[in-house]
């Protein structure tokens, strides 16, 4: 197989990373990380305490100059999540800055420095060779773990370059490019394509540590060609612009804007758009599949679709039984995404009956993510099937088009939809409020005639709780089940007289 990073020895003159004030050339990177590749031959996985910062990047290069799998550690997670992760991986060893802390729950595993000060005396370093077997796992990411333990997903090689390799394709993607962003680099997003992405193409990263407006003014404006965030980042950056015109003018200069992890709201597209001229792309992908498909640079810009399947991505939509299909073209009809590719991972790791129940006979992934296709084969997601998809009237009726929708009035400052029983109706239309004005917030009634006008009236929300903020992930992803799981009588107004007969 192919070297994974192969300007690793191409061009080792050209900037490959760059975090604050620290950076690395090819060069420089193929330094130190091929000794620290050597330290780990004959590991099976090694543990990566992913912070953001270069010995991050350096030792996740290392992992996989050496075919080691690397397992990306979160800093954020607490004491019986880490143990539930490392017993379950078990990891040789642990890397980590110098000097960093760790908690109890990795105190038993080897500990190895990562060190990113290259010998200006060293000469250039023979770099290992790779596994020739493309299935050899290269990461084990877990997932959130939101219907129990987390899962951990074996992500081989051959989904790494396959994703990687399609995104060039899609987005235009090349050496010249320079990519600025501020994920967290122990997600597929931050690490794999915020990462090693820009280093398979032999461009150049620069991350912020952290997201704010100001870094990405810098940034953009310095040459970086390309942003990556997610929908919360978009969402500040649209509020910023009227008030920024130098971030405005960094955005126009930009090749690519790119969201992903979540939906977009469409006002926020909007208002990007009309401020720089310039169109968010959305692409969409999971832990388990990478990348499955993506709005082309290319391609028509569409707010609100996650574009067409990659190359080598095959993608369809499925009843409730998993293998009928949903008829092609029709935009009406809602169905579970499967996929199947190059980009699939091989399975949860130690879960063989996880691994089992996640396919459909053919070797089709169950997504669990409910959309729509456009009849020239672009995708709208509605959500997923357990939280987003809400079957009311006998309709069925996805979330994300209602909470665009809400977001639009003006005294809405943040939106999610959920369902609730109902006897009538089997689910009801539930809104989650954080006003504009938390003195004066819009009332229940004005929403929902708000949301009928834009949509349908058997979409209204028929119950409505005010917040002051919605419960979200390191991801900016909003936390639905926690909404379901603190609904408060006293922070509701409901529309009880007010139903809509099935069909009617």
């Amino acid at each position: 197989m192919p070297r994974l990073l192969p300007a690793l020895a191409d061009t080792p003159d050209h900037p490959a990373l760059r975090f604050g004030e620290r950076s690395l050339t090819y060069g420089e990177l193929a330094a130190v990380a091929a000794p620290l590749a050597a330290r780990l031959s004959g590991s099976a996985r090694v543990a990566v305490w992913a912070t953001p910062t270069l010995e991050t990047a350096v030792g996740v290069v290392a992992a996989l100059l050496a075919g080691v799998a690397a397992v990306p550690v979160n800093p954020k997670s607490g004491g019986s999540e880490l143990g539930h992760i490392v017993a379950d991986s078990p990891p040789d060893a642990v890397l980590a800055a110098p000097g960093t802390e760790l908690p109890p729950a990795l105190a038993e595993l080897t500990r190895i420095d990562i060190t990113v000060e290259p010998d200006a005396e060293q000469q250039p370093p023979a770099l290992p060779a790779e596994p020739a077997d493309p299935e050899t796992p290269a990461f084990v990411v877990y997932t959130s773990g939101t219907t129990g333990p987390p899962k951990g997903a074996v992500l081989p090689r051959r989904a790494v370059s396959s994703t990687l390799d399609a995104l060039r394709d899609a987005w235009q993607w090349t050496e010249r490019d320079t990519l600025v962003h501020g994920l967290p680099l122990f997600h597929v997003h931050g690490l794999i394509l915020g990462v090693i992405g820009p280093l398979r193409r032999g461009g150049a990263v620069r991350h912020l540590g952290r997201f704010d407006t100001d870094g990405v003014t810098r940034e953009l404006a310095s040459g970086a060609t390309m942003l990556f965030g997610v929908p919360t980042m978009y969402h500040r950056i649209a509020e910023a612009l009227p008030t920024d015109p130098a971030l405005a003018k960094a955005l126009t200069s930009a090749r690519l804007l790119v969201s992903g992890s979540a939906a977009l709201p469409v006002h926020d597209h909007e208002r990007i758009t009309a401020a720089t001229g310039q169109r968010v792309l959305e692409r969409y992908g999971m832990t388990e599949t990478l990348m499955n498909t993506s709005v082309r640079a290319d391609g028509e810009p569409r707010p609100g679709t996650v574009g067409v399947p990659l190359p080598g991505v095959e993608l369809r939509l499925t009843e409730d039984d998993g293998t009928t299909e949903v008829p092609a073209g029709d935009p009406e009809a809602v169905g579970e995404i499967q996929v199947r590719g190059p980009n699939l991972f091989l399975e949860y790791l130690n879960r063989p009956d996880a691994t089992a129940a996640a396919f459909a006979p053919g070797g089709w992934f169950r997504t669990g993510d409910m959309a729509v296709r456009d009849p020239d084969g672009y995708v709208r997601i509605i959500g997923r099937k357990a939280t987003d998809l809400i079957k009311s009237g006998g309709y069925k009726i996805g979330a994300g088009e209602i909470e665009n929708a809400l977001l639009e009035h003006p005294g809405v400052k943040e939106a999610a939809v959920t369902g609730a029983p109902d006897p009538d109706l089997g689910e009801r239309v539930v809104a989650w409020i954080v006003p504009a004005d938390a003195a004066h917030p819009p009332g229940a009634e004005a929403l929902a005639d708000h949301v009928a006008g834009r949509l349908a009236p058997h979409k209204r929300p028929r119950t409505v709780h005010y917040l002051d903020a919605l419960p979200r992930n390191d991801m900016g992803k909003i936390l639905k089940r926690a909404l379901t799981d603190q609904q408060n009588p006293a922070d509701q107004q409901s529309l009880d007289d007010q139903r809509t007969h099935p069909h009617g």
